[in-house]
């Protein structure tokens, strides 16, 4: 059918189905994509598949593609990269045939208000379009952690988040970066992003930090609840902790009756829908993009792609990233139809 569309709906924990609906048409103010790839989250996106996130809790308030709930059955995705295909009688033609991304659940055609694209950069092929949010987020967390110079820093998770937000990192004269995660492969890679140490979570209790004692700054973005209390555990005096995992329905058990008490330990919770309130007199969302869309060229973060499922076996990539620890990111393709 050349007047259908295809959307994935999540139905209910590791359910999800890819339904054929009418194809959308513009507004006078919009323009009509195809997708071309999207990507799909490793973090709160497997949280949704797992059925592990509050579902009386509005999917993103701040983007009115994500509207309601995640109650059952709900769309959801962020990272879709489409080319316009038609425009709406009030937007200038020089849209057609433009890539853009555009935070938007997985489907393979919608709509959207050409303020709400990104053009996709010259030298910036699809699949590594879809890292922007990534990137984004990653930006977020820097600026929330405000690392200073000559800092022991340490990064909890290496997945696609946590390494871009260690290339970020990377580019402060900080006297160390520590990254760590379980899995070698991904401390491996670690280290070519610029973390100077990787080590596992166990091996993160034996380091002698020197004096001051402890790291001066934690970047928890692992998704794991165990992992905060590690990094607590991490810091030192006055120290601080950036939290930007999103644990979903699962429960941290935290360790606060003795040295964080005592040691004025700093938790701070960032998440990528706003800007710290201190921030907001120089940082908007545009010019965070903006600095997030230059971090994926510099720091050639295609390099996370690491698979790529047709559409229609959209099931599979579930799957995969939560079964296997080499999945990075993966990323829908819609030329299955």
């Amino acid at each position: 059918m050349t007047d259908a569309a295809r959307a994935l709906y999540f139905q209910g924990p590791r359910s999800v189905t890819v339904s054929e609906e009418p194809r959308p048409s513009p507004d006078t103010d919009e323009v009509l994509l195809e997708t071309v790839v999207s990507g799909v989250s490793p973090g709160t996106e497997l949280l949704v598949y797992e059925g592990k996130v509050p579902e009386e809790l509005a999917v993103d308030e701040t983007i009115d593609t994500l509207e309601g709930t995640f109650d059952y059955p709900v769309q959801y995705g962020y990272a879709a990269v489409g080319r316009v295909m038609a425009t709406g009688a009030n937007v200038d033609d020089s849209w057609l045939d433009e890539l853009a991304f555009a935070f938007n659940p997985h489907e393979s055609h919608f709509t959207a208000n050409p303020a709400a694209l990104e053009p996709v950069p010259d030298g910036i092929d699809p699949e590594t379009a879809t890292l922007f949010p990534t990137a984004e987020t990653a930006v977020n967390f820097v600026l929330d952690a405000a690392p200073r110079i000559g800092e022991r820093v340490v990064v909890f998770g290496a997945g696609p988040i946590g390494l871009t937000t260690t290339a970020l990192l990377s580019t402060f004269p900080l006297d160390s970066l520590t990254v760590v995660d379980p899995v070698a492969d991904r401390r491996s890679l670690a280290e070519s992003f610029g973390a100077t140490a990787t080590t596992t979570p166990e091996g993160l209790r034996g380091i002698d930090w020197g004096d001051p004692a402890g790291a001066d700054c934690c970047v928890e973005v692992s998704g794991n609840p165990n992992a905060l209390d590690d990094a607590i555990r991490t810091v030192g005096y006055d120290g601080r902790v950036v939290i930007g995992s999103w644990y979903g329905t699962k429960s941290a058990e935290l360790d606060l009756g003795g040295r964080f008490h005592r040691e004025r330990i700093d938790l701070r919770s960032s998440q990528v829908s706003t800007i710290a309130p201190a921030d907001r007199g120089r940082w908007t969302k545009d010019r965070r993009m903006d600095r997030a869309v230059d971090a994926v060229r510099e720091h050639d973060l295609g390099r996370l792609v690491t698979h790529r499922i047709p559409f229609g076996d959209a099931s599979a990539a579930y799957e995969l990233l939560a079964s296997e620890d080499d999945a990075l990111t993966t990323v829908f393709t819609y030329d299955d139809a």
